[in-house]
């Protein structure tokens, strides 16, 4: 990888920024400065980078937890509505980053962001069966074991002309109007659409987990924060990237 395009990547301005900073012999590869931004960098050397004498931290790969709010599109850019790509810091909107799968515009909670495109292809194919988790608020009758049942066995919509045979989920009733849906596929509007199925229609909807990464109780909507170590490796293992 190129020294300007390492550096670019890893939050310290744009490329003509960065190009300035090696120009000016702020940069330093194992001990020496290096003043050509095509220099190339090997994975050794990622390590001894030094920006004003401080380690630089090269990452090839930016793992993000986002809160996402109600009324915000799952996309980085759009004209017309507000949508997550707004709420990127502006030192990475230049990291390519992308949402993995989608949530509604309506539906809140949970939404990893990364430029990890295997791992994004991993955790929204539905080959891997990586669980998510919603909160679901409803109205209606309190739910009873016979949906419990009825998940657990996998439904089949008939909203559509074609009736869907959806692979077996697990609903837990928390109380009267209140329930966690744990889903292995992405069916569009699934949860809804299951909830429909069942005469409870869905009043607010969260998502909670994926793939073992759960929602931190003081994160914010509109905030986010970078997955630990262990989280990613977590994701990485059960995608069998690891």
């Amino acid at each position: 990888m190129r020294l300007d395009k390492a550096l670019a990547s890893s939050g310290y301005g744009t490329r003509s920024e960065v190009k300035a900073l090696i120009a000016k012999g702020l940069v330093t590869v194992s001990g020496s400065v290096i003043k050509d931004p095509g220099f190339i960098i090997s994975d050794s050397d990622k390590d001894s980078i030094e920006v004003r004498g401080n380690k630089a931290g090269i990452k090839e790969h930016i793992y993000l937890v986002f809160n996402k709010p109600d009324g915000v599109l799952t996309a980085m850019e759009d004209r017309r509505l507000p949508h997550v790509g707004e709420y990127i810091p502006s030192n990475l909107r230049n990291r390519k980053l992308s949402p993995v799968g989608r949530l509604d515009y309506h539906t809140t909670g949970l939404l990893i962001i990364t430029n990890d495109g295997e791992l994004s292809h991993r955790l929204t194919s539905p080959v891997y069966g990586i669980p998510k988790v919603y909160e679901v608020t409803y109205s209606g009758a309190p739910l009873t074991e016979a949906e419990k049942e009825s998940a657990s066995q996998g439904i089949t919509l008939t909203d559509k002309d074609t009736p869907v045979k959806l692979k077996p989920s697990v609903l837990e009733i928390i109380e009267d109007g209140i329930a966690h849906l744990t889903l292995t596929e992405g069916k569009t509007h699934e949860v809804r659409r299951i909830f429909a199925n069942w005469n409870r229609p869905v009043v607010t909807l969260r998502r909670i987990s994926l793939g073992g990464v759960t929602l931190d109780e003081d994160l914010n909507e509109g905030e986010l924060r970078e997955l630990t170590q262990e989280e990613t490796d977590s994701l990485k293992k059960i995608t069998g990237l690891l």
